[in-house]
């Protein structure tokens, strides 16, 4: 009974701890790429940011993967950028989609959805357009919206 309160109370702080993040602008994310390195959102303040929740099992992802590699491969160098967060159960899937799709752009992975609950993920894919201040501006846009959205904040 304690560890089932004391679990529920680390829930509720972690919960607590990201929206009072996000409410002052400090978004912040550490999780470890497709080599174990922890690559962190606040690494990329400064740039338009896409942080997008996805799954190699996810058909509607894999779709969009397509969409956002176009986009990517368009505004990359002119400072924008992807973190990309897997909710695979399975790192070698995670890892065969990034191949299979060409995806170029920053990748890491939430291992036990914590990331994805805290900012109560209910469905892939789902995304958070940040501003180069690193504040959430949009959220969910699909491509056509995303493009518009990626131009105005450059």
């Amino acid at each position: 009974m304690k560890c089932k309160v004391f679990i529920s109370f680390l829930l509720l702080i972690s919960i607590v701890f990201v929206q009072a993040q996000t409410s002052r602008n400090k978004i912040e994310i550490n999780l470890p790429d497709v080599d174990g390195k922890i690559i962190s959102v606040s690494s990329l303040r400064g740039k338009v940011v896409l942080i997008d929740f996805w799954a190699s099992w996810c058909g509607p992802c894999r779709k969009a993967n397509k969409g956002l590699k176009k986009i990517y491969d368009k505004y990359q160098s002119q400072g924008f950028e992807i973190y990309g967060i897997s909710e695979d159960y399975n790192t070698n899937n995670w890892k065969r989609a990034i191949k299979n799709d060409k995806i170029n752009w920053l990748q890491v992975y939430d291992e036990d959805g914590t990331i994805a609950n805290q900012w109560q993920i209910n469905y892939l894919p789902s995304n958070f357009l940040l501003n180069k201040n690193g504040k959430i501006v949009a959220r969910d846009l699909k491509e056509d919206d995303l493009e518009k959205a990626i131009k105005s904040l450059l």
